[in-house]
């Protein structure tokens, strides 16, 4: 692919900044609850709560939709993330539950989208896990298993008989969810919410939490909110604070990308006929979909883990921009001619058990953090569950199976700077395994 051209964006590449990016908060206020954070789990928290006649504050350190709300692939996904072989391995009796809420989710979504009239491009697709190689097949038939004993609704098929490209085995499709706009999504649970009576105030960067006379303290750099109940949402930029537990959560770098636009008979000769999201069953997954302009959007395949609070802006490295070319190559080899036309990308949150959590770290401070990659439909429907409890006291079924009883979390596993090579270096040695194979069989020269 041609790469020479790229434009890098610290911000989305599926929309623009909104032009009517509301005043940081400027005196002392107080109210009923206060959000701290303006992604899709948290303007759904303010929303559901304005919609319930409740006095709440949304504070944004950018302006709502900034973060992993707007950057990710659009895909909304029906069913859990993380590896679901390790998730039925060490949560089993979860998994009924896992794949509810999941789906739950994606229908909340849905109605979101219905009740508020956003135009966001969303199509009613599924999403696949696609197979590159036998062996992931072989995983991807191990995955159905798990997932329809739990209750799940998902398929298997051939590349065919799922309608995607030809350069994939066949995998498994969720037959919830589907592939959107994810910015244009944001922007419009934003306008929404703007039409409530709840205050928010972007360009507010909460730079301490504390308790004090009953209340938690917010303090910004011009002013100081005071609230009876306060929810953390805000997902891998949550450890700023001290009241933050320890090992919530590790924030993760991920970039996306995005093609030119092709010409229609071209990307009709794929076979790409449902129109379906792929994610493949790498360790690390890539993900590929088509949009409505015409262009395929792409990426993961390398995760980086952040460091240091507060997380760096930054933009993609074009090292990495050109690995998923290459890979885009490999997968679509009659498109390997079509050029990046952008790169962007976004820190999200990865929990150690790669479950979804929420809590309370006291009697009257919440989080909910860390969907793995899922949050696109996750966050705002456990934003919303969360919303509910305030009002009425009672945790949900669906909130009930990620509940937190104490705010402890284990180590993270793999996820330093060795752990996530590791696993990188074994999905590359796995593709060039399953390359040199197909040449074999083809009588060509193995990969190099």
């Amino acid at each position: 692919m041609r790469t020479g051209n790229v434009e890098y964006t610290s911000f989305s590449g599926w929309v623009d900044p909104p032009p009517d990016v509301l005043p940081a908060l400027a005196g002392d206020l107080t109210c009923e609850v206060a959000v701290v954070g303006g992604g899709l789990g948290g303007m759904s928290t303010a929303l559901r709560l304005a919609e319930r006649g409740q006095d709440v504050v949304l504070l944004e350190a950018e302006f709502c939709g900034h973060g992993s709300s707007s950057r990710n692939a659009g895909q909304l996904a029906g069913a859990p993330g993380g590896d679901i072989q390790l998730l039925n391995l060490f949560f089993r009796k979860k998994m009924p539950g896992m794949i509810r809420l999941a789906e739950h989710a994606a229908y909340h979504v849905e109605d979101l989208i219905k009740k508020h009239d956003i135009d966001c491009d969303y199509e009613q697709t599924g999403n696949v896990f696609a197979a590159v190689s036998r062996g992931q097949m072989g995983r991807v038939r191990r995955v159905v298993k798990i997932l329809q004993r739990a209750g799940g609704h998902v398929e298997l098929g051939t590349s065919e008989e799922l309608g995607i490209p030809r350069g994939f085995l066949g995998g498994m499709r969720e037959t919830v969810g589907g592939i959107m706009n994810p910015g244009r999504f944001t922007s419009g649970v934003r306008q929404a919410l703007l039409c409530t009576p709840a205050r928010v105030f972007e360009q507010t960067k909460v730079t301490d939490i504390r308790h004090g006379r009953g209340q938690v303290a917010i303090t910004t750099p011009q002013g100081e909110v005071r609230a009876n109940k306060v929810v953390l949402a805000t997902n891998a930029y949550a450890g700023e604070w001290e009241v933050t537990p320890p090992r919530l959560s590790v924030p993760i770098w991920v970039i996306e990308v995005e093609t030119e636009p092709i010409d229609p008979a071209r990307l009709a000769a794929l076979g790409w006929t449902s129109r379906s999201g792929l994610v493949t069953q790498h360790n690390i997954m890539e993900n590929y979909r088509l949009t409505s302009r015409g262009t395929i959007v792409f990426g993961v395949r390398r995760l980086e883990r952040g460091r240091t609070y507060p997380l760096p802006r930054r933009e993609p490295d074009p090292a990495l921009v050109e690995e998923l070319a290459a890979a885009f190559a490999t997968r679509f080899p009659a498109l390997s001619d079509v050029a990046i036309d952008r790169a962007w990308g976004g820190w999200i949150a990865i929990t150690s058990s790669w479950l979804p959590l929420a809590g309370q770290i006291d009697d009257n401070l919440f989080y909910s953090i860390a969907c793995n990659g899922h949050g696109l439909a996750q966050a705002p429907y456990v934003g919303s569950l969360i919303a509910d409890l305030l009002v009425d006291g009672e945790r949900h079924e669906d909130l009930e199976g990620l509940w937190m009883k104490k705010p402890k979390f284990p180590r993270p596993m793999m996820m330093g700077r060795l752990g996530l090579r590791t696993i990188w270096a074994v999905d590359r040695f796995n593709d060039f395994v399953n390359g040199s194979r197909r040449n074999a069989r083809r009588g060509a020269a193995p990969v190099p």
